[in-house]
């Protein structure tokens, strides 16, 4: 068998915009990932569904594996042939141990990489809006583990420190503050200067502590700071008002819980972090295609023998797998030329658009209701419409698209919504529901449990209702488009 090979990846500080770009691509091709505590959800969602995934996470005062047992499984994992990938927060060589992870492999002559992450050090302070250099305050900068070893930091030469009079970056170091706090004033660094504690930076948690290397460690205490916390000392700590930009973004300190299916995430989760947001994408459901499909071949043998006039997508999913089938089956969009087609909502527009169709009718409102009104007042009646959507779908579409005309409608199911029940413990501010399947899929079987707690931000009544039904808090979007959509969180979210 052939030897695998060893990345080591620096996943960053924790925002999954500052995974690098190599680092997603080598991820999306592992057999094994050997990942540790910091490394946010977002990230581990890169990893495949089929590889193996072995947690060695580290927290101050507790190891789920020790480093010997970590360095051991990525070898062995690599004599199976496989392609590893160590994941670590930050970067590898930044106090990481990537180091000592790579000199097992070197002994056994199993070939490897490193991939360079975003450094806590610097990547948490520029959040914070704090210039780790300045050239009217230092000339230099200076990264120390703040970690003790045999419960002491007699390794760090505070004398030098001060000396240099750069900007002092800690990491690791909060249990131990106060002793290295007492260690620059005893080398001599003046009392006044600047201080700054820095908490999940990059994340929606972040929390920022600041002031003088004399009082930063009483002020940490009464605020009980969590961890991981950079600490920053230096004349460029002053500027933290000033350049400070993150907290400024209208969706800052906003953890936006998403449930719609997978597949529709990008979109949404872009625009929210591009406001500030921290996004968990748990979808609640999915689509699966039918798996008998002689309904949909034969309806799409109708279609070419122009049995139908009109064609309704109410969803991107109903788009996708409908042409899916389409495709397979030999066809291409010219069986479609004398077809005109209605699409519920922007989404469901633009699926069709990418396929090189542009939809030929869009309800004022996006809901199947509307659709059906707006679309009955445009047919004269004996047309033939074929519905392709969810096997469960919503009745007044097609109550309201044949009121008081003969309509021939053909309601032909493509796909089952499937419910996922993926949020589980999961810290969020809002959760944003698209449709009463995605909050059904959040309850699952828990029915009985208080949701009062859940502040919903729906698209549609039928979705704020599904969602009062479990007493939930709920805010519905003026519209049913994303950007109405986003709005209604930035909203939420500053109430």
């Amino acid at each position: 068998m052939a030897v695998g090979k060893v990345w080591l990846v620096g996943a960053g500080p924790g925002d999954p915009g500052l995974l690098t770009l190599k680092g997603k691509e080598v991820l999306r091709d592992a057999d094994t990932v050997v990942y540790d505590a910091l490394i946010g959800k977002e990230i581990l969602k890169f990893i495949p569904d089929n590889a193996k995934k072995i947690f060695a996470g580290k927290r101050s005062g507790n190891h789920y594996l020790k480093q010997d047992e970590t360095n051991r499984i990525l070898l062995n994992e690599a004599l199976q042939g496989k392609k590893v990938v160590r994941l670590k927060g930050g970067d590898p060589f930044v106090f990481g141990r990537g180091g000592e992870e790579l000199e097992l492999l070197k002994e056994n002559n199993v070939p490897f990489e490193v991939v360079p992450g975003v450094t806590s050090a610097f990547a948490v302070p520029a959040y914070n809006g704090i210039p780790v250099t300045h050239r009217d305050f230092c000339s230099s900068v200076h990264v120390i583990t703040g970690h003790k070893k045999a419960g002491s930091l007699d390794s760090i030469d505070f004398e030098a420190l001060v000396r240099t009079k750069g900007t002092l970056v800690f990491l690791m170091g909060v249990s131990a503050l106060s002793d290295i706090c007492e260690g620059l004033l005893k080398a001599g660094m003046d009392k006044d200067t600047p201080a700054a504690v820095l908490s999940r930076g990059t994340t929606a948690r972040q929390k920022r502590i600041s002031g003088t290397v004399s009082d930063i460690s009483g002020k940490c205490k009464e605020a009980d700071i969590p961890t991981p916390a950079v600490i920053i000392v230096g004349k460029v700590c002053s500027l933290s008002e000033d350049f400070s930009w993150y907290e400024k973004l209208p969706l800052a300190g906003t953890r936006v819980l998403l449930t719609r299916p997978k597949e529709s995430q990008s979109v949404l989760s872009k625009m929210l972090r591009e406001k500030g947001a921290e996004v968990i994408e748990s979808p609640t459901i999915g689509t699966e295609p039918l798996k008998d499909d002689r309904e949909i071949v034969n309806a799409i043998n109708d279609i070419k023998r122009d049995n139908y006039e009109w064609l309704i997508f109410t969803s991107p999913a109903g788009v996708r797998i409908f042409f899916d089938k389409l495709f397979s089956l030999g066809e291409d969009i010219r069986i479609l030329s004398g077809i005109c087609i209605a699409v519920i909502g922007r989404g469901t527009s633009k699926a069709l658009l990418e396929r090189g169709i542009r939809a030929d009718f869009i309800p004022s409102k996006y809901d199947g209701e509307t659709l059906g009104k707006e679309l009955n007042s445009h047919l004269s009646g004996g047309e033939k419409v074929l519905i392709a959507r969810a096997r469960i779908g919503n009745n007044e579409l097609i109550r309201e698209l044949s009121k008081d005309k003969d309509i021939f409608i053909t309601d032909l199911a493509i796909y089952d919504t499937v419910y996922e029940k993926t949020v589980e413990d999961v810290d969020f501010d809002l959760a944003v529901f698209t449709s009463a399947s995605t909050v059904k899929g959040f309850v699952g079987d828990d029915t009985d449990r208080d949701y009062s707690y859940v502040r919903a931000i729906c698209i549609g009544k039928q979705t704020a209702g599904e969602a009062e039904r479990y007493g939930m808090q709920t805010r519905t979007a003026s519209e049913a488009t994303l950007e109405s959509l986003v709005e209604e969180i930035i909203k939420a979210a500053n109430k």
